[in-house]
């Protein structure tokens, strides 16, 4: 598949679980600020793909290696689109799976500076279009805003995917205009 943005492969787990309440949450990481690339950001857990695995193995092991999820606990459900990053050259496939709730996280300490768990609805809440700037360019983008953390770029991406494919993705007022 031709991800535009994306010669590199690589894959991320987006890691679904209820709470006691039936509330559906997602699993993100928080990378550590003091990373060469995609320093503070949040982000799906996963990375770039090893010679000889699959996709599916990629975002699995990264899981593993980022916050202490073991294959065995995750039931893959499906995949979601892919994207691409401009600024990386990454393409980006993401798996879903299913995981219980109430998972001890072990983080990777030397890339992972928090694990976040959000809800679902928390995060169609937070959802805006927002101005931002990067390296210089203006943009306007999709972000989710749950306290203080923004969830935006091929992350919010994906999440929009994932949010659009359940029936639940915020409301998009271009596409409510009579044609």
């Amino acid at each position: 598949m031709d991800v535009r943005g994306g010669n590199t492969h690589s894959a991320v787990l987006v890691p679904l679980f209820c709470d006691p309440d039936d509330r559906l949450h997602a699993v993100f990481t928080k990378r550590r600020e003091d990373l060469s690339r995609h320093a503070g950001e949040i982000s799906f857990p996963g990375g770039r793909r090893d010679d000889g695995e699959t996709l599916q193995e990629t975002a699995l092991r990264e899981a593993w290696e980022e916050v202490g999820l073991p294959a065995q606990a995750v039931e893959l459900v499906g995949a979601l689109v892919p994207v691409g990053t401009v600024a990386t050259d990454y393409a980006i496939y993401p798996f879903v799976g299913l995981i219980e709730h109430g998972f001890e996280w072990v983080m990777q300490e030397t890339e992972v500076a928090e694990v976040l768990e959000f809800a679902l609805e928390d995060l169609v809440a937070g959802h805006s279009l927002k101005r931002m700037e990067r390296r210089g360019i203006a943009f306007r983008t999709d972000v989710y805003e749950v306290g203080d953390h923004l969830v935006w770029g091929a992350t919010a991406r994906i999440l929009n995917d994932l949010l659009r494919r359940l029936g639940v993705g915020p409301r998009q007022p271009w596409r409510l205009l009579p044609e």
